[in-house]
């Protein structure tokens, strides 16, 4: 029996450590197949909802490169049901690739976590847009414009600046619908603050940058809603879609009404989209109330962010327009009780967000004469500072009209 030992000791030790391994491997194994059932139970329940679309979803599933299967899970986890029972296995292979590309190409991806990545590179959608087959597209035009930029936040401001130029897209209140998909508001050439910030945030996305629709219902002095973009760098920061703020971010023109959001009211407060399933829908006020887009509140952000105007001055907000609605460009002089020009400027036609109006600081109580003067026309208005979000309006008639194709909605009219 020893003898038989010796003789076959080589092949003893070979069978023992065969044994080992592959116990090693099935328990490894159970390990990883019981960690993934948590996170399959979303992808099967998934699966059910695409209904007849089920073998699409299926092959995007089965296609996927091993080390962007995380992604392609999180992408049909959290899948609206619209998207599940229309998009091909194509389509998503494709986002999921260049997603993945566009951060590992990336100078900063060491600095954005994978849950960022996950929930504000990968996704091929914002809001309820039409599903545009942009990232290749997007990723082959955007990536030579921030081959050199150092941080994603400089290459959001980088494609702020060229990008709306480049693809010859501009504001306008004409766009055909508010949600505009990146590919219609090419095609038009126009697109409210919703449809500029959505071909943004694809153009950030699509070179690896973290980006998300933010935006108010409503705001506070119930002057219409709005829609601007949060891009990650460190931390989240706001831009203004086709307005960049020179090479900064956390700067724009609705800073101030935003510092006025109330974070427990549901039109008032500021939300940004989650593609990741939240309790909180964001508040799609161009789509009837759907409630398939996810949200997070981050109110508290842009109440703390803006400076206030020194105790006892306050922001009066001014707007000249024509006798049909649309605003018009004047010049604009506010004198004091003394005759003392206190401020001069013009105001902003319809090539600016139909929110923002040209601002002055004024002390709150003292009385102020206004003058807007166009080619012709002159219309003055005296007013008194009262500090509780005052717009002073005026209609000039006969005012040379920059922009004649233009035409806006009446001010009561939540349209972004």
């Amino acid at each position: 029996m020893q003898a038989w030992l010796r003789h076959h000791s080589a092949a003893i030790r070979l069978l023992i450590v065969s044994i080992v391994v592959t116990s090693a491997a099935v328990a490894a194994e159970a390990v990883t197949s019981k960690r993934d059932d948590s996170f399959d139970a979303e992808v099967q329940r998934a699966l059910v909802r695409a209904g007849e679309n089920r073998e699409e979803i299926q092959q995007a599933l089965a296609r996927v490169k091993p080390a962007q299967r995380d992604g392609m899970r999180f992408l049909i986890a959290h899948m609206p049901p619209r998207d599940l029972r229309s998009l091909s296995g194509a389509f998503l292979l494709e986002n999921v690739d260049y997603a993945y590309r566009a951060w590992e190409e990336s100078a900063w991806r060491d600095s954005i976590p994978k849950p960022i990545f996950l929930n504000d590179v990968l996704p091929y959608a914002s809001v309820s847009e039409r599903r545009d087959n942009w990232r290749k597209a997007f990723y082959e035009r955007f990536r030579p414009l921030v081959a050199d930029a150092a941080s994603p936040g400089e290459a959001a401001v980088i494609l702020n600046q060229k990008a709306f130029a480049l693809l010859n897209v501009r504001y306008s209140t004409k766009r055909r619908r508010p949600d505009q998909s990146p590919f219609e508001s090419m095609e038009l050439g126009l697109a409210s603050c919703t449809g500029l910030s959505i071909v943004l945030i694809d153009a950030c996305r699509a070179v690896g940058v973290p980006a998300r629709l933010a935006g108010t219902p409503l705001w506070s002095d119930r002057s219409g809603n709005h829609s601007w973009v949060e891009v990650w760098d460190d931390g989240w920061h706001f831009t203004g879609a086709a307005e960049p703020a020179g090479n900064d971010l956390d700067k724009a023109w609705f800073v101030g009404r935003a510092s006025r959001a109330r974070r427990h009211h549901k039109y008032h407060a500021i939300y940004a989209v989650s593609y990741r399933k939240t309790p909180l829908p964001f508040p799609m006020v161009w789509a009837g109330g759907a409630d398939y887009v996810s949200a997070v509140n981050v109110t508290d952000r842009y109440v703390h962010a803006a400076g206030k105007p020194p105790e006892g001055w306050t922001c009066v907000m001014f707007r000249a327009a024509h006798p049909d609605g649309t605003r018009c460009r004047a010049a604009l002089r506010i004198l004091d009780a003394a005759g003392k020009v206190v401020f001069n400027d013009h105001t902003n036609d319809e090539r600016f967000d139909r929110n923002d109006h040209r601002t002055a600081e004024l002390e709150i109580g003292k009385a102020y004469e206004v003058e807007f003067t166009t080619a012709g026309h002159r219309v003055t208005r005296t007013i008194r500072a009262t500090g509780d979000d005052q717009l002073v309006s005026v209609e000039i008639p006969g005012a040379e009209q920059p922009m004649p194709s233009t035409a806006i909605q009446q001010a009561t009219e939540l349209t972004p």
